[in-house]
C-alpha cells in the first residue's frame, strides 16, 4: 500500500468534526462547492485534493499549510517524518522482506500491550531521550502513538540492523515477559501460515 495514503488515512481518522469543517473551508479554491459539500470524511477530503493534484507524495506544501493554519502541529511533524523518510529511505539500508513482516506483527503486539512503561522499553532498545521527547512533543496526548512514532524511528535509526530479537530481547529485559512472549507466540503462528 502507499505509503502516503496510509499518512493522509492515519491523519483523516485523528481529525475532529470542526477541523474537517476548517479544512473544508480552506479547501474552497481548490474543490468544487459540490463535491465539498459532499464530503463527510478528511480521507475524501484528501481524495479529492489528491484527484485535483493539489497535494501529492512529492508536493506537501499545500497541506502542511492547512494543518498549521487548524493548529494540528502534531500531523505537521508527522508529515515533515514522511519527507525526510521519503528521502532517506535507501532500499540497501533495510531489513528483507520477513524481517520486516516479523517486525510489523511484534509492533503491533507491543503497542497493543506496553502502556506507559513504553520509554523504559525505547531506552533498553538504545533510543536516546532527545528524540523520544520530540515524539512525545508531536503527539503530546496520545500515548499509543507515542510509542508507535518511537518505534518507527528505532527502525529506521537501525536501518537493516533492527531485529525482531532486539525487540523481544528488550522486553525481556524490562521484566514485560508476558509482552515478548505473546510476541513470540505470533511470530511462531505467522511462520507455520507462511510454510
Amino acid at each position: 500500500m502507499d505509503p502516503f495514503l496510509t499518512l493522509l488515512h492515519s491523519f483523516s481518522s485523528s481529525l475532529s468534526a470542526a477541523e474537517l469543517r476548517d479544512l473544508k473551508f480552506l479547501c474552497q479554491d481548490k474543490i468544487g462547492k459540490r463535491k465539498l459539500e459532499s464530503v463527510q470524511s478528511g480521507a475524501e477530503l484528501f481524495n479529492f485534493l489528491l484527484e485535483q493534484q493539489v497535494i501529492s507524495s512529492h508536493n506537501v506544501d499545500c497541506l502542511k499549510t492547512m494543518l498549521k493554519v487548524i493548529k494540528r502541529e502534531d500531523l505537521v511533524t508527522r508529515l515533515e517524518h514522511f519527507v525526510e523518510e521519503g528521502e532517506a529511505n535507501v532500499p540497501e539500508d533495510q531489513p528483507d522482506m520477513n524481517e520486516k513482516r516479523l517486525q510489523k506483527v511484534a509492533i503491533e503486539v507491543i503497542c497493543e500491550n506496553v502502556g506507559k512503561e513504553w520509554k523504559m522499553l525505547m531506552r533498553k532498545l538504545g533510543f536516546s531521550e532527545v528524540k523520544m521527547d520530540r515524539i512525545i512533543a508531536a503527539n503530546p496526548l496520545n500515548l499509543k502513538e507515542q510509542l508507535v512514532q518511537s518505534l518507527r524511528e528505532w527502525q529506521k535509526w537501525k536501518g537493516k540492523d533492527a531485529k525482531v530479537t532486539d525487540l523481544i530481547k528488550g522486553l525481556r529485559d524490562c521484566n514485560m515477559n508476558l509482552v515478548a512472549d505473546v510476541v513470540e507466540q505470533k511470530l511462531v503462528q505467522l511462520n507455520i501460515e507462511t510454510k
